[in-house]
């Protein structure tokens, strides 16, 4: 069985999938003359997201998801604690396989400044590998998204729209 350079280094993949994202908000700022957006990273991922970017008084806690853009990938998992932060949201960063080419992307979120809503709504996810029995444990901290729940967002110029207003 031949293993794709995409499953081989799916870490180093992931990895340059968010600089080149981050790469495209801040070009984006550049562009624009403005030079405002900040980007942060967290010590530690224990509460659901990749990235905080902040702008115009705008503090998005954002989880990060890549995906082919001929991915069939239906569903992501998303931490309950994003739910919890003041404007969290889901970017799904589609991308060509070959050229690495960004876009579109698939968005997750509600306004600016507004917290992300429907956890209630939402199915609690399941471990992938079940135990001795065959049993495959609840993980009451992660939820499952549709992607029909997502809005697709064509440019990176829309998505710093629905991100900072």
């Amino acid at each position: 069985m031949v293993i794709s350079k995409h499953s081989e280094h799916s870490s180093y993949r992931e990895k340059l999938i968010e600089h080149l994202f981050i790469g495209e908000l801040l070009k984006f700022s550049w562009q624009q003359c403005d030079c405002e957006i900040e980007i942060s990273k967290p010590e530690v991922d224990n509460a659901g997201y990749d990235l905080i970017v902040e702008a115009e008084k705008v503090v998005r806690h954002v989880q990060l998801k890549a995906s082919f853009s001929t991915s069939t990938t239906s569903q992501w998992k998303v931490h309950r604690k994003l739910f919890d932060k003041p404007s969290g949201c889901v970017i799904s960063v589609v991308f060509d396989e070959q050229t690495l080419e960004l876009g579109p992307f698939l968005f997750f979120g509600s306004e600016p400044n507004e917290p992300l809503k429907g956890i209630e709504d939402l199915k609690v996810a399941r471990h992938t590998k079940g135990n001795k029995d065959g049993d495959k444990a609840e993980r009451p901290n992660i939820r499952v998204v549709n992607k029909g729940r997502f809005e697709k967002v064509d440019t990176i110029e829309q998505l710093v729209t629905k991100l900072i207003g």
